[in-house]
């Protein structure tokens, strides 16, 4: 590569001839493939908006789950204190699975605080965290898997229209940790 010229236009040898560059030059991408999986351009779009709404109510629902876990208090101190933890533990990893499922079709994961606020339906409110009720926390954590479950199924008209077997596959095995997830919390307030 020659040195710049004035101006920011930069010159480089290719096969014998120069072929200037501008500064917008973006290697990325000129060099980006067309997506070609057997789902159309707007069916991947629907699909990764839906599965960017799981992820965001995801995230949230790990989020809530982690501060319960680490504030967790009273006679069900133990039982909770370890089952919260299996759970946030299992959500972290899901959460890279939805984000990898997102970008294998093609689309941007959103990743930001203020981009999740924008797409969660998992209600943020930690007050039973602050009144130290243990069973407030458990039923906030049902509601939030029911949410998530919620949200799973939304997602599947868009996926079986495309016929698009490993979102369904994802979203199949999210609903299954859910709605599990669920009944053993409800449980528990029996």
């Amino acid at each position: 590569m020659k040195a710049a010229r004035p101006g920011g236009v930069r010159s480089r040898r290719s096969g014998g001839r120069d072929r200037k560059l501008t500064g917008s030059f973006d290697p990325v991408r000129s060099f980006r493939m067309k997506i070609d999986i057997g789902i159309t351009d707007t069916q991947r779009r629907e699909i990764a908006e839906d599965l960017s709404r799981l992820l965001a109510d995801s995230y949230g629902l790990y989020l809530k789950t982690h501060n319960f876990h680490w504030n967790v208090t009273g006679p069900m101190f133990n039982t909770l204190h370890l089952m919260f933890e299996t759970q946030y533990t299992e959500q972290w990893t899901a959460l890279d699975e939805i984000a990898e499922r997102i970008r294998a079709l093609g689309h941007r994961a959103p990743g930001s605080y203020s981009e999740f606020a924008s797409l969660t339906t998992i209600n943020d409110d930690a007050s039973s965290v602050e009144a130290g009720d243990w069973k407030g926390m458990v039923k906030a954590l049902v509601l939030g898997n029911e949410a998530v479950c919620r949200t799973a199924r939304k997602a599947f008209d868009a996926v079986n229209k495309a016929d698009d077997q490993p979102s369904a596959d994802l979203l199949t095995q999210r609903l299954q940790i859910h709605e599990k997830n669920a009944w053993m919390l409800r449980s528990l307030l029996e």
